[in-house]
């Protein structure tokens, strides 16, 4: 008997068959959850795998007792990232300001975590893939929503129907282009573009960013240990978002250069980087804002929902929250009251995380000269040691306590 076959034949009386768009951060956190509530829950990713790998990602705050009460904390302790330094450089590579990182971010030492993005999702599909149906290498195409469920068709060809579907398939989410319209009606670009891929560490960087600024351009590299890569990053202020860039890879890589073309520093040897890299990420830095997140049978989660920008440092910590509080609202609720009970306990949260932006624009890419030297001189100032508080918004929320659990021994 196949996996799929086994879970379908042990879940003849589910709570409800629920569809989750999406497989990173959001989508196994909702899974994990639904699963203990009593749903059966299918999650469709259009890619091959969970992706390991990629950029280092924070989780503090709320979302850490996200991760405890999950039992993956203890994984992603063992798996933290110790950045102990962040130098920042003028446009001629001469220092400006050495501080440790979370002077600029808001973390708290010895508390919040920051890993690969690949170790939390791993520990994620780890805690989950026992308990549920996963669908890899395909994705939704239409939703069709009735009083009684969401006819599915998936771009691989099959139809099926769920009483719930869920989309936490990130900022350009198909979910909520099919449901709620196009992204333009909630995209809030913030006026920067950035890319980021891997490159060879051939600089002695270990544990540390390094991170070069001229006004409206920023250059860092990130050594997340003592690896042979670093990640390098490249964001600049554009004023409009460049759409046709954004879906032509080659296009892309010719803007960044393009922009960077006169810097000095290692920025040359970067740019040579880029076009050799398989896996350059690029996109604009913007925010999701909506006036709601549901609509009938179908709820978004996460970036789908409220993508809060990497200025903030907040977007898998949303993503973490939002997803315990979606699927807690769920348990012992039918989806029109617990869709609202998500909203309504959850919205704070994120509004108070979202308005983080401006600190992180502000503090890491000036966009003029005079805010650029005003932005040093405050650097030159911070404390060694950051407060041990962190920022408020990061702990904004109380979880409630999880409703009563379904034994999934």
């Amino acid at each position: 008997m196949t996996r799929t076959a086994q879970l379908m034949n042990a879940r003849t009386t589910p709570k409800g068959r629920v569809l989750i768009s999406g497989a990173s951060i959001a989508g196994p956190t909702l899974a994990y959850w639904l699963t203990r509530y009593g749903y059966a829950v299918t999650v469709v990713e259009r890619a091959g795998a969970v992706r390991s790998g990629g950029y280092p990602i924070d989780v503090r705050g709320t979302a850490l007792e996200v991760v405890r009460r999950m039992g993956i904390l203890p994984r992603l302790r063992d798996a933290h990232i110790d950045l102990r330094r962040l130098t920042f450089l003028d446009g001629n590579g001469t220092g400006v300001a050495s501080v440790h990182p979370h002077a600029v971010t808001g973390g708290v030492e010895g508390r919040d975590l920051e890993v690969r993005r690949g170790d939390l999702t791993d520990a994620l599909y780890a805690a989950v893939h026992d308990d549920v149906e996963f669908l890899f290498n395909d994705s939704i195409d239409t939703l069709v929503q009735s009083g009684d469920g969401v006819d599915v068709t998936f771009r691989g060809g099959g139809q099926r129907t769920f009483d719930l579907v869920l989309g936490a398939d990130g900022m350009h989410s198909r979910t909520r282009e099919l449901v709620f319209g196009p992204e333009e009606r909630f995209h809030r670009y913030l006026g920067y573009c950035f890319a980021v891929f891997p490159m060879r560490n051939t600089f002695g960087l270990s544990h540390e960013t390094v991170m070069w600024n001229t006004p409206g351009r920023a250059a860092a590299l990130y050594a997340v240990g003592e690896d042979d890569e670093v990640h390098a990053f490249l964001n600049f202020a554009q004023l409009e978002p460049p759409f046709d860039a954004f879906a032509d890879p080659a296009a892309q890589r010719d803007l960044v250069a393009a922009v960077f073309a006169d810097a000095g520093w290692e920025i040359p040897g970067m740019l040579a980087a880029m076009y050799e890299a398989d896996d350059v990420f690029f996109d604009g830095v913007s925010q999701i804002r909506m006036p709601r997140w549901s609509s009938g049978r179908v709820a978004l989660s996460g970036d789908a929902a409220y993508a809060p920008s990497f200025l903030t440092g907040q977007g898998s910590s949303l993503a973490l929250v939002g997803a315990y509080m979606l699927a807690g609202s769920l348990a012992d609720r039918d989806h029109t009251a617990g869709f609202a009970a998500y909203e309504h306990d959850t919205r704070e949260f994120v509004a108070a995380n979202q308005g983080l932006v401006g600190a992180g624009g502000a503090t890491l890419f000036p966009t003029t000269a005079q805010a650029l030297e005003q932005r040093n001189d405050r650097l030159r100032k911070l404390d060694a040691i950051p407060s041990a508080e962190g920022r408020p918004a990061h702990s904004a929320l109380t979880l409630p306590e999880t409703p009563k659990l379904r034994d999934m021994g």
